[in-house]
């Protein structure tokens, strides 16, 4: 496998060859087998694939009839890893390999230490078309599959990346792969990274992964209305330590607080902010404007507030809050069993002046509502007739509306939001948050593509649906007035 020797004999490269070409020769007879086979109801397959994939593992570990030679070279070290090799089956695999591979047959690579000490599984992988890799590794080997240009590797590091972001790991990988995604350019890997972030911020905030954020990923999370986490004084509390853990410059400093949403924050707790925020201490003058609109915001009724300032922006807009003043959990056991109801209370809205004032809301669930063209039709020709519906013909149907009108519902609608949790590699995170606003009273797709039916469905929590039902209320100028 890894033995420093010259470069075989000619017939040695020559029985490398005519191996690879059996190779190919045995997998082009595998298709036109399949292909003559499949009319034929006697017909049967003999797969003996594994057993050829047991003798390629055995060539590339053996050098048995190796033809070229690869020498992996780190700055670290002084010694040479050594792989004897067979030129088709690089080639057939990798350009890189083939252009290199062309006119000589002894080939040095200088590979960083990471990808170095992934290099053998990288080429079992050109022998066999499989790999298994971890978490760390993921960066190392995508790297070695775009360095060379193996690209249904490359695909496949990036799909498991996507697919293993909720995995469990000690220093946290998500904010790694996110850094990484955005230096190759992979705009798929980049959403479905933020994305994942936005869902779950509470858990990150708690773990080593947040001091590794960088500032323009902070920026781009603080832009977002659809994170999740406990509160707005949560989000300040992590954002104040990571500025102290990373002392960004000045101006860089300020666009972060500038971007928290002050508003969402009681006056008790922003009073407390200002006496006893060291980092506030310091950039006091940049959020001063902020602080005071945020007080102004509390002292006024919303409706003669947004009488003189514009609260069409984001710093009036709530983010996913799971405080309870902001919603309710809902843990549906059995849910495929029969509808379900249940009701809770939320706060008017966010300002002091409406402290006290609450919503009642009343939830219906359905796990097999059946739209109108669906529904059983009897027939005047044929007594007794109906049309045949099946139980899986039907949907999941989520209904949110409010039990009560109120005059204090003037210059506000509500936004309603559905967290839905499910347990990935042993944690409950969330898997998709769907919202929609107050002209709607439900979701059109609420979990359109899950099985309900099934005990093992990946959207239930111990035969558990669990969710988190979220009421965002939205501000409106509804006359302006010159000042």
């Amino acid at each position: 496998m890894a033995r420093l020797t010259g470069a075989r004999p000619v017939a040695a490269r020559r029985w490398g060859c005519a191996a690879a070409a059996v190779f190919l020769l045995l997998l082009t007879v595998q298709a036109a087998q399949k292909a003559d086979l499949s009319g034929d109801a006697t017909a049967a397959t003999i797969n003996h694939s594994l057993t050829l994939l047991q003798r390629l593992q055995e060539l590339l570990q053996h050098g048995n009839g190796s033809d070229s030679v690869l020498r992996v070279r780190t700055a670290a070290s002084d010694e040479a890893k050594v792989f004897h090799t067979h030129q088709l089956l690089l080639s057939l695999q990798s350009e890189v390999f083939e252009s290199l591979l062309r006119n000589q047959s002894v080939v040095t690579l200088h590979e960083p230490p990471e990808t170095a000490a992934l290099f053998e599984k990288f080429i079992r992988y050109l022998y066999c078309g499989g790999v298994s890799i971890l978490l760390h590794q993921a960066i190392p080997m995508h790297q070695l599959a775009s360095k060379y240009r193996v690209w249904g590797l490359q695909r496949g590091v990036a799909e498991y990346m996507k697919t293993h972001l909720a995995s469990e790991s000690s220093q946290g990988h998500v904010v790694g792969w996110y850094h990484y995604a955005v230096r190759i350019g992979d705009a798929a890997l980049q959403e479905s990274c933020l994305q994942f972030l936005a869902w779950n911020l509470s858990a990150v905030l708690g773990s080593a992964e947040w001091g590794s954020v960088s500032v323009e990923l902070l920026l781009l999370l603080l832009e977002r209305s659809d994170l999740v986490l406990h509160s707005e004084l949560e989000l300040y509390t992590a954002v104040e330590g990571w500025l102290g853990r990373q002392q960004p410059e000045g101006p860089m400093a300020e666009r972060v607080l500038r971007a928290i949403r002050y508003p969402m924050i009681a006056p008790s707790q922003l009073f407390r902010l200002q006496a006893q925020s060291a980092v506030l201490a310091r950039h006091y003058s940049a959020v001063q404007d902020l602080l005071f609109q945020a007080f102004q915001f509390h002292a006024a009724s919303p409706l003669h507030f947004a009488k003189y300032f514009d609260v069409n922006c984001s710093m009036f807009l709530p983010r996913n809050y799971l405080a309870p003043s902001w919603g309710s959990q809902w843990v549906i056991n059995n849910p495929a069993r029969d509808d379900r109801s249940t009701s809770f209370q939320t706060q008017l809205g966010p300002s002091s002046h409406d402290a006290g004032k609450r919503v009642t809301w009343n939830v219906l669930f359905s796990p097999r509502w059946l739209p109108i063209s669906l529904r059983p039709v009897y027939s005047d020709s044929v007594s007794g007739a109906v049309q045949s519906v099946r139980i899986e013909d039907g949907r999941p149907r989520l209904v949110i509306t409010p039990a009560m009108s109120s005059p204090d519902f003037a210059g506000v609608s509500f936004q309603k939001t559905v967290l839905v949790g499910v347990r990935q590699q042993g944690r409950v995170l969330v898997k998709h948050a769907y919202s929609f606003h107050q002209s709607s009273d439900e979701v059109a797709d609420f979990l359109a593509h899950a099985d309900l039916q099934k005990r093992t469905s990946e959207y239930l929590i111990d035969n558990s649906l669990h969710l988190h039902i979220i009421i965002k209320p939205v501000y409106h100028s509804l006359i302006k007035v010159k000042k």
